[in-house]
């Protein structure tokens, strides 16, 4: 091979390497609002197609049948007391990461800013932030909403905080929590612990009425009250505006 063309095979790779790492004269990264595949902003309800006595009512210490509890997690529920909770101003224990999104109740969702979607809820006035552009957790003291990691997953595979040009339209929302203090899966103090991973996945879907739905998909991995993943599908409808927002405090029983 000629000098010339050796000079000229190294300078194509070097410039197909800056381009596909985003190099010097590349298209900026979008961030994770501008690279949206679905809108979730607004406002949201609980609509409760599924474990109803479980989640309108507070369950009897002991009804937990389809939690997969080991005999540590078992201990821990049985010896439930929602009064020495309240002393311990542990009020918001079924509030966490782990089973807030199973609360009845409106959500409002908003961007923070460009790389930070945000989660409120009327019920126990929580706040869920869910950091695109963060790769390790926050140092402090675990919260009861944790340290949240997004990503978007698009259509056709495409995964990325941010997504740059090219890919489909269409996807879903993934976020891991952890880095959370111990709080409860049910009302009834069927615990996780502060170990736990919580995994969700959320998804927008469209009716042909107009309606929107929101479909919560979570995955809690604590080995150390779980002999399984749980898994539980959460199914919240959009609403048209902020009527019926009720901000109200957590409660233990």
């Amino acid at each position: 091979m000629s000098r010339s063309l050796k000079f000229a095979a190294v300078a194509s790779l070097v410039t197909g390497v800056l381009g596909a790492q985003g190099g010097r004269g590349g298209p900026a990264a979008a961030s994770a609002q501008a690279a949206a595949p679905v809108d979730l902003t607004g406002y949201w309800v609980s609509v409760v197609t599924e474990d109803w006595r479980y989640r309108m009512v507070t369950p009897v210490k002991g009804d937990y049948p389809s939690i997969p509890l080991n005999a540590e997690g078992r201990k821990v529920a049985d010896s439930w007391d929602p009064a020495k909770d309240e002393a311990a101003g542990n009020q918001c224990k079924s509030y966490g990461a782990g089973n807030v999104m199973r609360v009845p109740e409106r959500l409002r969702i908003t961007w923070e800013n460009e790389n930070t979607l945000k989660v409120d809820t009327d019920a126990g006035q929580q706040t869920r932030l869910f950091h695109f552009a963060r790769t390790q957790p926050s140092p402090g003291e675990p919260t009861w909403q944790g340290d949240s990691a997004a990503q978007w997953e698009f259509a056709g595979g495409g995964r990325g905080g941010r997504r740059g040009q090219g890919q489909p339209s269409g996807g879903n929302l993934k976020i891991v929590t952890t880095h959370m203090k111990a709080g409860y899966l049910q009302k009834n103090g069927v615990p996780y612990s502060g170990n736990a991973v919580v995994t969700e996945y959320l998804h927008r879907t469209a009716e042909e009425n107009g309606d929107s739905w929101l479909i919560v998909t979570t995955v809690v991995e604590d080995p150390q009250y779980l002999n399984a993943r749980f898994v539980r599908s959460t199914h919240f409808k959009k609403l048209p505006d902020s009527s019926g927002w009720n901000p109200t405090p957590c409660t233990a029983r």
